[in-house]
């Protein structure tokens, strides 16, 4: 039986997984759709409202309305419920769909740690700079709350690795000491919201990142796919603490269709994989093997372990061939 057949629902992330800066990444719309599942669009980022995260997954033609979007922009304002009332002050690091969404919730926007804002709302948005941060220390240093709507360091776009929303919460957090409490992924929040919301019994989570979109499905105690079209490659996967590692790995939104035992961690297409001190050491590989299907035995071995190898040792032609292409 393929993947999908087990779940009654998708939980998907965006960046790195079904579209890498708007445009769609090979077979990930048509695995999806082929799928025949519902599917949930879970994004840690908060840059876009749902209703425009929806517009531009219909443009890629996946069926998705605003109320199959849920990003980390609103579960920080659903967090931020806890520390504030109707109107009391807050200052928004972000997008313009951020500061409306918190004016929508019934507080007040402002522009300036003098202005005493009760919390400070960090999302991701490629305009800021200098004059917003300082404005968010500020902030922190006159008593505010300092709430993330995610904690990414980098974000994927067309060009590559660009600098993430928890890249300049970290230049906050440097300049004030203050760490602030997130609201998307990895926690569970977010994975348990959106399934209840479709009334998903059991749903796969799917995503490219294995400290945010793994991380966070494991932590909500769900099956997860990671798909290798994103930011944690193998390597990633070789070093992976338990909490990070997902169910199945696939190369892309394929993987969907795919049998269950073809894509967990074991030994395939005649690979074998040993510990020798700190290294793997991987060997056999029948012709033609796929690099995937050293990955995946690999792993079996070194998920095994109390600590994560330090190397890959190949000892044969095909291990040499398919490790190669790991990078």
């Amino acid at each position: 039986m393929t993947l999908a057949s087990y779940h009654d629902g998708l939980l998907l992330d965006l960046d790195g997984t079904v579209w890498s800066g708007g445009v769609a990444i090979e077979h990930a719309v048509e695995a999806i759709n082929a799928s025949g599942l519902p599917a949930m669009y879970v994004t840690n980022n908060a840059s876009r409202s749902a209703k425009d995260v929806a517009e531009m997954l219909r443009a890629i033609d996946l069926h998705a309305g605003e109320e199959d979007v849920l990003t980390s922009a609103m579960a920080a304002v659903n967090m931020a419920e806890r520390y504030l009332e109707k109107g009391d002050a807050v200052y928004v690091v972000g997008a313009p769909s951020l500061r409306q969404l918190v004016q929508d919730s019934g507080y007040r926007v402002v522009d300036s740690a003098d202005d005493a804002p009760k919390v400070v709302l960090h999302g991701h948005n490629s305009d800021t700079g200098w004059r917003e941060l300082s404005e968010a220390a500020l902030s922190l240093q006159r008593g505010a709350k300092y709430l993330a709507t995610n904690l990414d360091t980098s974000l994927p776009m067309e060009r590559g690795l660009m600098v993430g929303n928890g890249s300049m919460v970290a230049a906050v957090t440097s300049a004030t000491g203050v760490v602030p409490e997130a609201a998307g992924k990895p926690e569970p929040a977010m994975f348990t919201q959106a399934a209840k919301s479709r009334g998903m019994q059991t749903p796969l989570a799917v995503g490219d990142r294995l400290d945010t979109d793994i991380a966070g499905g494991v932590a909500a105690g769900m099956p997860a796919l990671h798909v290798l079209t994103g930011v944690s490659g193998p390597y990633a996967l070789l070093q992976a603490p338990p909490e990070h590692r997902p169910t199945y790995i696939a190369a892309d939104m394929r993987g969907l269709s795919e049998p269950t035992e073809a894509l967990a961690p074991g030994a395939q297409e005649g690979f074998e994989a040993r510990i020798d001190g700190s290294a793997i050491v991987l060997s056999g590989g029948n012709p033609g093997a796929s690099s995937l299907a050293a990955l995946r035995t690999a792993l079996d071995v070194a998920w095994r372990q109390p600590e994560p190898p330090a190397d890959v040792r190949e000892e044969s032609d095909a291990a040499a061939v398919a490790v190669a292409k790991w990078w």
